[in-house]
């Protein structure tokens, strides 16, 4: 290439440099917004891609009702004759049988105070007094009056003596004699009103020292010595309440007296138990002492009065329990745990029925008839007998002729169809072969 050749081609070079973009033109604000949001989808593409796999290639959890070899886990108990108490529960409210007002009787200034707030007195134990000496005074007025009354008594019955004795002599009118006889009876008349006012301001002055009345707890004190207290007045000086014995007063629906009334008319002694307001405690335990006369039609219901020794002082007035009224017993009746019981209708009839455990350890529905309740316990009337084993746990997922795997407490399978008594929920406890309850614990491991 000649000289003139390479001189234009240098010529050209600067502006063919002039014409590529610059750097900094490459890197503006929305091109870097672009490649950043473009990185953020890759990545969270990835670990969704990542989780969805994750997921599906994960094992499922195993049934923990299920047990080896893919058998359904229950806990079943044995049904056994035993004891049933048919109860009648109700609320009731602790009611004393003597709340005494202590209230004055005289008007005058209280004095003294011979009593602590809640301190416990006896029958006729010092409360109060009453300023007496306006009462002592008019008690004397009274009797100087039947002094004098007296004396003209004396004097006119001395002159009717003379009287009579003069007409028998026919020495004077027999109409004076008479006068003289009137104006005696008069004169007694006067005396015996001169006694009534002596003894009416003795009677005051009684009434001016007050005396616990029953046998109980004093409340607080209403009115403090120095006060003028009146007969008119509507506060008190304070209220008396018996403790012991107490009642409590409860109501039972109208239909539970044809089971009732028999035997209280018999002169049977109804034993009643009284728990705390939640229902869990027992408080006492007492007789059924009265029945109303009379059953309220708005509620449909009758008021009965069940009286306690309270010697612990477990009741206190004005308090809510929930009383258990213990009707009769039924004994060595078939009972079955009350957690085993369903309802519905499995073989499309409405009712009661339980699963039972054949001797393959496959389960059955069984229609039962049932009686009365009494705590974790049932009575059953038909439908179940001594030696048969009940669902007692894990009834939920079963039906008609499914293989169970019974589990005793310890999570071990049984031997086999005939052994021991199974395991059992302890939610609401069991009931022995003697017809006691047990609390046995529930067994997690099932």
């Amino acid at each position: 290439m000649d000289e003139r050749t390479r001189t234009s081609d240098d010529e050209l070079a600067p502006n063919l440099r002039r014409t590529t973009p610059e750097p900094d033109v490459i890197s503006r604000p929305d091109s870097k917004f672009r490649v950043g949001l473009g990185i953020a989808i890759a990545v969270g593409l990835v670990i969704a891609a990542y989780e969805i796999v994750h997921t599906v290639r994960a094992p499922q959890p195993a049934n923990p009702r299920s047990a080896t070899g893919g058998l359904q886990s229950v806990g079943a108990a044995t049904v056994a004759p035993g004891n049933i108490r048919v109860m009648v529960n109700a609320l009731g409210t602790v009611t004393p049988l003597a709340t005494v007002t202590v209230q004055t009787q005289i008007s005058g200034q209280l004095t003294a105070v011979g009593f602590t707030e809640g301190q416990l007195v006896n029958k006729g134990d010092f409360l109060a007094q009453i300023d007496a000496r306006p009462y002592e005074i008019a008690k004397a007025q009274a009797e100087g009056q039947l002094a004098h009354d007296q004396g003209l008594l004396a004097q006119a019955q001395t002159d009717l003596k003379r009287y009579q004795g003069l007409v028998a002599q026919n020495s004077i009118a027999r109409q004076q004699a008479d006068d003289q006889e009137y104006l005696v009876q008069q004169y007694q008349g006067t005396v015996k009103l001169d006694q009534a006012q002596v003894d009416a301001q003795a009677l005051n002055i009684a009434y001016c020292h007050i005396v616990s009345p029953v046998t109980g707890r004093i409340g607080l004190r209403l009115v403090d010595p120095g006060n003028y207290v009146q007969t008119s007045s509507s506060s008190s000086i304070a209220v008396v309440t018996q403790l012991q014995p107490i009642t409590v007063i409860f109501s039972v629906p109208e239909d539970d007296l044809p089971d009732i009334m028999p035997q209280y008319n018999a002169g049977t002694a109804l034993q009643v138990t009284a728990f705390d307001r939640a229902n869990v405690k027992p408080l006492a335990t007492g007789k059924v002492s009265a029945v109303d006369s009379q059953i309220d039609t708005t509620t449909g219901t009758v008021k009965i009065r069940a009286q306690f020794d309270n010697s612990d002082g477990a009741l206190f007035p004005s308090q809510f329990v929930n009383a258990q009224l213990l009707v009769r017993t039924l004994t060595n009746v078939v009972t079955v745990p009350t957690v085993a019981i369903q309802r519905g209708s499995p073989n499309g009839q409405q009712g009661s029925y339980v699963y039972v455990v054949n001797a393959d350890n496959t389960v059955s529905v069984r229609p039962i008839i049932i009686g009365p309740p009494d705590g974790s316990m049932t009575a059953v009337n038909t439908g179940l007998s001594a030696g048969d084993r009940v669902v007692i746990d894990g009834a939920d997922r079963l039906r008609e002729g499914l293989h169970v795997n019974v589990s005793t407490l310890d999570g071990k399978p049984l031997g086999g169809a005939g052994g021991p008594a199974e395991g059992v929920s302890g939610r609401r406890g069991g009931q022995n072969p003697n017809g006691q309850r047990s609390q046995t614990p529930r067994n997690n491991s099932q």
